[in-house]
């Protein structure tokens, strides 16, 4: 996971699966894939937010952070949007473009 996130296949602030889910998935039992999150978020790299569920941690800049909040909800947006990735990030490099 720790690579994933260093690569950016997880974003910051993207919602990880459940404890369960992800053992089911993976074919571990429960109590290894809490251990591993408690790990990841003993070093930083993921954050429990109670109910709300396990997230990529923001980055410590304030500035990052809503930069990252906004891209998280832009991409949630696309989503629904059907739009794909590729033509995703055009239309977003695009609009900053615009505005330099």
């Amino acid at each position: 996971m720790v690579a994933a996130v260093a690569t950016g296949e997880l974003a910051p602030g993207e919602r990880l699966p459940t404890v369960r889910r992800l053992a089911e998935d993976l074919g571990l039992a429960a109590g290894t894939v809490a251990r591993a999150y408690r790990e990841l978020e003993t070093s930083g790299v993921i954050e429990t937010r109670g109910r709300a569920g396990t997230f990529v941690t923001l980055d410590r800049d304030p500035v990052r952070q809503q930069a990252q909040r906004a891209a998280a909800a832009f991409a949630e947006q696309v989503r629904g949007l059907g739009l794909a990735a590729d033509e995703a990030l055009a239309i977003a490099a695009a609009a900053l473009r615009a505005r330099a």
